[in-house]
């Protein structure tokens, strides 16, 4: 009874946490809890399931949402939507075999577990990855809140923003000013936390925040197929000749960047009190996660058809033929535009620590060192700045980081790791799915690349 007892004893301490077992290149992680050396974590004693589930979907549900509509008008519904349930099934799988390699080494971060995998260059290539997918997608985040705050231009047609809606063009209006105001007196405070879990509540509102626009949106859709103001929704993509064809596969990138969240998990499971409790938490945040995509894609489509733009949020600012129609198209976008600031600093997060363990490997921890954590927050949150400023649309940064970063980090990378299979965990089914990943990961993403290049050069010839 004794040896049960200290064995279940065993078993509990090594569930509730890897204490001892910290990556020293993870400096935004607490060492020990509650040590003298680390200010500020003495009553940290761990982040509870929700309260992980929350920082994870967060991870997840951030821009790639507006870009869903229109890989559905692009793919028709129903392929639209299965597409959208698959890239979630390999995404669970790919998370799953990250954690599970973690646990078999005692990896407490990305880097650490390709180092093991595939050495330096390894650990290197996954940390610059990351950084060049989260800055991408911070740029489209900056982006969309520009678009709906000030306004944005399609196709020769303008789409007003909040501000310029409300109160009419002028200077403090326009978008430079806009996402100025927004990264200096927003973004910058935000970043300035120094723990994941502290963002925890900001978090927790951000998820709530989509799901107010995404049950606007469904309840406008709803009330407009009551009165008979929505047709039919196109079921398969309009397919007619090998360019059409191609052009569906443009819609890959979009789809791996909608569910990124690889960057965080390790850092999410390392703050978590209790460690068994991850893969629940990795399932949870991508079922929330899927169950929004779904419906925002499915009702984005079916309100706006053919006229679905990159970024559906843009086409909430015209007569939707409904009462009230304008205070719901502001409170759609306002909603959507405050999830976007929320979501930033968590996915900031992932890139700072890893920035600062590719640049700075053997320094100190970064909690415990000012004037490095502010030097890389500034760069990095001066470089977003310039990017929104001058990369006209998210479809554009969506295709180049999703089809070269975000792939590798969300299915490359973790199968490549159980091809390797370091430490004997790996099954044979395991590596059947891990091939499966690695061929229509490369296939997918190089036809896209192509399409996209295609089109842009041909679009190019036109204007000459």
């Amino acid at each position: 009874m004794r040896n049960a007892s200290v064995a279940a004893e065993a078993v509990e301490q090594n569930s509730r946490r890897k204490k001892g077992v910290v990556d020293e290149n993870v400096p935004l992680l607490p060492k020990v809890q509650g040590s003298d050396d680390v200010s500020g974590f003495e009553e940290f004693n761990g982040a509870s399931f929700y309260g992980a589930v929350f920082n994870l979907s967060t991870t997840i549900i951030g821009a790639g949402i507006m870009g869903l509509p229109a890989c559905v008008k692009k793919l028709g519904m129903v392929p639209g939507l299965l597409a959208i349930i698959f890239t979630g099934f390999l995404t669970e799988k790919s998370i799953e075999f990250l954690i599970r390699n973690s646990r078999a080494g005692n990896f407490s971060s990305y880097g650490s577990l390709m180092e093991d995998a595939f050495g330096k260059f390894g650990k290197a290539l996954v940390e610059i990855f990351v950084i060049v997918n989260n800055i991408g997608v911070l740029i489209i985040y900056t982006i969309i809140l520009g678009d709906v705050i000030s306004g944005t231009s399609s196709g020769g047609t303008h789409h007003s923003g909040l501000l310029e809606g409300w109160f009419g063009v002028h200077w403090w209006t326009g978008r430079t000013f806009v996402v100025a105001f927004t990264t200096v007196a927003v973004f910058s405070p935000l970043v300035s936390l120094k723990r994941i879990d502290s963002l925890k509540f900001t978090s927790a509102l951000s998820v709530g925040l989509a799901v107010v626009f995404l049950v606007i949106a469904v309840g406008i859709s709803v009330f407009k197929i009551i009165v008979g103001g929505i047709g039919m929704p196109r079921f398969f993509p309009i397919i007619t000749d090998m360019a059409s064809i191609l052009e569906l596969f443009t819609v890959v990138p979009v789809l791996v960047t909608a569910y990124i969240c690889h960057p965080n998990v390790h850092p999410i499971d390392n703050e978590l009190e209790d460690s068994s409790q991850m893969p629940g938490v990795v399932r949870t945040s991508l079922i929330l996660s899927a169950s929004v995509y779904l419906l925002t894609s499915f009702f984005g489509f079916l309100l706006f058809g053919e006229a679905t733009l990159d970024d559906v949020l843009a086409n909430f600012d015209t007569d939707l033929g409904i009462p009230l129609g304008s205070v719901l198209n502001d409170a759609v976008r306002f909603s959507y535009a405050a999830h976007l600031v929320l979501v930033f600093p968590v996915v900031f997060y992932g890139m700072r620590v890893n920035l600062d363990s590719l640049l700075f490997p053997s320094s100190r921890p970064l909690t415990q060192d000012n004037i490095r954590f502010a030097s890389i927050t500034v760069t990095l949150v001066a470089v977003i700045f310039l990017g929104a400023n001058f990369i006209p649309s998210i479809w554009d940064i969506f295709q180049f980081t999703g089809a070269t970063a975000a792939v590798c980090i969300a299915f490359i990378f973790p199968a490549a790791i159980i091809l390797r299979d370091g430490h004997n965990i790996a099954t044979k089914r395991d590596k059947i799915l891990s091939v499966f990943m690695i061929f229509l990961a490369v296939l997918s993403n190089a036809v896209a690349l192509y399409s996209d290049t295609y089109a842009l050069i041909k679009k190019n010839k036109t204007y000459t």
